[in-house]
């Protein structure tokens, strides 16, 4: 098996662009995406349960997009909240150049995007909005989330979407044991396989972390 993959730095596999249509915010959108990125043909399913679960985003403040891929989440976000920053973080160059490109393309002037330790330490996020890069590894991905969900606002919510055989109810409670002062854990939705994990900083006193199945 070739050992390039959507997470590599640098994708050693053909550019191969292409022009993919989808629906984003509720726009009719001609993209483009490319070979060595995350579901360059078409919008993933677990994005699209994302999008069908998740609420209303915030009217403003810095949002972050983990593992940003070619954009349709970052796109989707800076569409719907033009007054805000969209962080677009991903490790793989491609991915970045493709978000980029696309935010270009529709005049969007409030996306960054950026390897992850291109964003300033001192931004902190109103939402997150993620699927985030499962086939990473168990450890590597525990250790983005550590780094990434204390930098929720206090009462804002980081939301994300895993395959449920890909290890999602796992997620979960590794997620409930780690952040387990001042967070809550939540299932928000179930559909197509996929379950969409929230996550929620709360103001302080803190509180223990809660589970809803």
């Amino acid at each position: 098996m070739p050992s390039d993959h959507y997470f590599s730095a640098a994708p050693a596999s053909a550019e191969n662009l292409r022009t993919i249509h989808v629906t984003l915010a509720g726009r009719e959108l001609d993209l483009t995406t490319a070979g060595g990125v995350f579901s360059p043909d078409r919008l993933d399913a677990g994005t699209a349960v994302l999008f069908a679960n998740m609420p209303p985003l915030p009217p403003g403040g810095d949002f972050l997009d983990l593992g940003c891929g070619w954009g349709p989440i970052t796109l989707t976000m800076a569409l719907s909240a033009p007054h805000a920053t969209v962080w677009a973080v991903d490790v793989n160059e491609r991915a970045l150049d493709l978000t980029r490109r696309n935010a270009e393309a529709l005049g969007l002037t409030n996306v960054n995007a950026v390897r992850p330790e291109d964003v300033p330490a001192d931004v902190t996020f109103r939402t997150i909005r993620s699927n985030p890069p499962i086939r990473v590894g168990k450890s590597e991905l525990h250790d983005m989330l550590e780094k990434w969900l204390p930098r929720l606002e206090e009462r804002s919510d980081a939301w994300m979407v895993v395959q449920r055989n890909l290890g999602a109810d796992s997620l979960q409670r590794w997620l409930a044991a780690t952040f387990d002062s001042g967070y809550s854990i939540h299932r928000a939705a179930t559909g197509k396989g996929y379950r969409v994990q929230k996550v929620r900083r709360h103001g302080s006193p803190p509180t223990a972390p809660v589970i809803v199945a």
